[in-house]
């Protein structure tokens, strides 16, 4: 008897505890409920337990394999999630809604491809796509993140690794994104801040370690450029600058600082083609980057390209409408008009800053040169051009000699304003009044007595003094044998042709005499003795 009851104990022990169909049926969706409890709240970990305790109690029904592929989609384990959607397929031909992880692993090799080929935009799209089938998943979450960083939309992708921190503050991958936003947007202190927090968490993060190493060299290159510069090294902060601007070319805030610094330079070096350049690519990284329009604009100026230069202060001004670059667009706007005049300066080939003397000396070297009666054996055409400069170089000392005329010249205002605008209209006039053959006529006369040269005789712009008596009187003083009817002749043609000449002609009759004295002289010494 107790061998019986012993036997019947030991039966019981080893007989296993048989589930019927109904039973384990019963059992799975329990198991199947609590798992959609747990989805809905976004515990994909336990959801997934859950719905593989289902599945093992009732491994032909599709609808668990369904439910787990969704779960393990939210998870971003997608080739699992595919496996698991095939399979309910498999089971239920019907069960398609599941189709979409294979899409989204799709989705996921194009976004990889694409940013290898920098192409963020596209990244970005195709993220956007597979979060929608997997809006948990923080690994696409970091993708687009990071893209948007690239792509300069740093609010949108500090939001994106924000959220990711406030669930897990650990996350590496959101704090190299945090990091990446501020490195880009030039606050490379807190960035590296970042970086190095990021590392702490895995140390083994490639993107973090090189954007760590980017970020400290460049903020060394650049302060020790800025040093440099502020020390008047002008070539060592050129060199400091280049080398930071090829530490990475993704920082676009930082290196359109470095482009307008090293424009900076050039500048300074008198390189101002050189400048504008960089000046330029400045904008075209950072095209609300006003320094470096204010340094452009000056360097136009500079080189006198004063339409770009009054297009760039625009610019300034529309977005900083301050008194100080409204006076820097009132001036380059007052150059480009003075610029579309004619330069006087230019056409006496003297510098704005020229004496008196050195305004007075050009004129008459470039009055000699253009005068008419130089070219009289030339061309027409060339005669008629000839002719033009020679009124310019008129207009020009009429403006330039005298004091009133200059001031308002070089202020920029208006010559027409009080008839003060010679235009060419008063040369002209005074070139038709004066008869410039009939004073070449009367020099040779002059000549044809040696004795007779002699500053006296060259009528000036003091001679007004000498009444017809003091030039007889110095004609028939000198050592030539004149009649005192002949000196008086000469006397009066001399005061005759000094009357018909405009003032500004004045001062280039020595030089009018004495070239007629050397021409008269090599005329004489070609003569056969």
């Amino acid at each position: 008897m107790a061998a019986a009851a012993e036997c019947d104990v030991v039966m019981a022990a080893t007989e296993p505890e048989l589930l019927d169909d109904e039973e384990a049926k019963r059992e799975a969706e329990t198991f199947k409920e609590q798992g959609n409890a747990y989805y809905a709240k976004k515990d994909y970990n336990e959801a997934y337990n859950y719905y593989t305790k289902a599945i093992d109690m009732c491994p032909k029904n599709a609808s668990y394999y369904g439910n787990r592929a969704a779960t393990l989609m939210m998870l971003g384990r997608f080739r699992e999630a595919l496996g698991d959607a095939q399979q309910s397929v498999r089971l239920d031909d019907s069960f398609v809604r599941f189709k979409n992880a294979n899409a989204v692993m799709e989705y996921e090799k194009i976004a990889e491809t694409d940013f290898e080929k920098r192409d963020f935009r596209k990244v970005v799209f195709c993220m956007d796509r597979a979060l929608e089938f997997a809006p948990a998943c923080h690994r696409f979450k970091i993708l687009k993140a990071e893209c948007l960083a690239m792509l300069g939309r740093y609010p949108e992708a500090q939001s994106v690794a924000s959220d990711i921190l406030r669930m897990d503050s650990t996350n590496a991958d959101a704090l190299y994104v945090r990091g990446l936003c501020l490195y880009y947007e030039d606050c490379i202190e807190k960035a590296v801040q970042f970086f190095v927090q990021a590392l702490r968490m895995a140390p083994d993060h490639e993107k973090a370690c090189i954007a760590c190493r980017n970020a400290k060299a460049l903020k060394a290159k650049k302060e020790d450029g800025n040093k440099a510069f502020k020390e008047g090294n002008y070539k060592l902060a050129y060199e400091l600058y280049t080398e930071a601007l090829g530490i990475d070319p993704n920082n676009i805030k930082t290196n359109a600082k470095l482009y307008c610094n090293r424009g900076t330079v050039n500048s300074k070096l008198r390189k101002l083609d050189d400048a504008i350049e960089d000046c330029t690519n400045a904008v075209k990284l950072d095209d609300t980057y006003i320094k470096a329009y204010l340094r452009r604009a000056q360097c136009y100026m500079d080189t006198e390209q004063y339409e770009e230069a009054v297009r760039d202060y625009e610019k300034v001004y529309q977005t900083e409408k301050t008194k100080e670059h409204k006076q820097l667009l009132k001036n380059a706007q007052l150059e480009l008009k003075k610029s579309k005049r004619k330069d006087y300066y230019k056409i006496l080939g003297v510098d704005k800053n020229a004496s008196e003397d050195e305004i007075k000396k050009a004129y008459r070297k470039r009055a000699l040169m253009h005068h008419p009666d130089r070219h009289s054996g030339a061309s027409a055409e060339v005669q008629k051009e000839e002719e033009k400069k020679f009124k310019e170089v008129g207009e020009a000392f009429t403006i330039l000699s005298d004091p009133k005329k200059k001031t308002r010249y070089d202020s920029g205002q208006d010559l027409d304003e009080e008839g003060m605008n010679m235009g060419g209209e008063l040369a002209g006039a005074a070139w038709g009044e004066f008869d410039s053959r009939r004073m070449l006529e009367f020099f040779p006369k002059m000549l044809q007595r040696e004795s007779l040269f002699g500053p006296n005789l060259i009528p000036g712009p003091n001679s007004n003094r000498h009444g017809v008596k003091q030039m007889q009187s110095s004609v028939a003083g000198s050592q030539c044998a004149v009649s005192s009817e002949e000196a008086s002749t000469l006397a009066r043609e001399g005061l005759e042709v000094q009357k018909s000449m405009a003032p500004w002609l004045m001062p280039i009759i020595p030089a009018l005499w004495e070239a007629e004295a050397s021409r008269s002289l090599e005329i004489r010494s070609s003569r056969p003795a």
